[in-house]
């Protein structure tokens, strides 16, 4: 296997003109930054990261049947 596919949830604004949950198949090495970048998200608009459920970094490599989910910043008060 020389892909790995990978489910991607988006939360607020980060959905508008986008999704709310697709999968997707990359190259084996990954890693999260490259999933961001691919799907066209400026990197400064994701501020929390999880993978699996945890807390996630950019930097981390994904496996097969990863799910990542993507926020922007909160705003409010």
């Amino acid at each position: 296997m020389d892909k790995i596919h990978t489910t991607i949830k988006l939360f607020a604004m980060l959905r508008e003109g986008r999704f709310d949950i697709t999968t997707g198949e990359f190259p084996i090495g990954t890693i999260v930054n490259g999933v961001i970048k691919r799907i066209g998200i400026p990197e400064n608009e994701v501020i929390l990261i999880c993978v699996n459920n945890r807390h996630g970094r950019r930097d981390k490599k994904l496996v097969d049947g990863d799910t990542i989910a993507l926020f922007p910043p909160v705003g409010g008060g």
